[in-house]
């Protein structure tokens, strides 16, 4: 198996109301954490990412003006 990249997209923001990056959707701790994770971890991390990601659309909708316009 190969190793699981950083979801990181160089835009490193975070967005307050959410306390997520705006570019990757990660926390300050899951990001500050990240290179010391293993693998099975990382892939935690992904499969949570999956989740905010429809979270991240919902908030787009429902909150038209912050943040949640730039992101993913």
């Amino acid at each position: 198996m190969s190793p699981v990249a950083s979801p990181c997209i160089g835009v490193c923001r975070m967005d307050d109301p959410t306390g997520w990056c705006v570019g990757c959707l990660r926390t300050l701790d899951e990001i500050a954490a990240w290179s010391g994770l293993d693998e099975p971890h990382k892939r935690q991390v992904w499969l949570a990412l999956s989740a905010r990601r429809a979270e991240w659309r919902r908030l787009r909708r429902d909150l038209p003006g912050t943040l949640a316009e730039e992101a993913p």
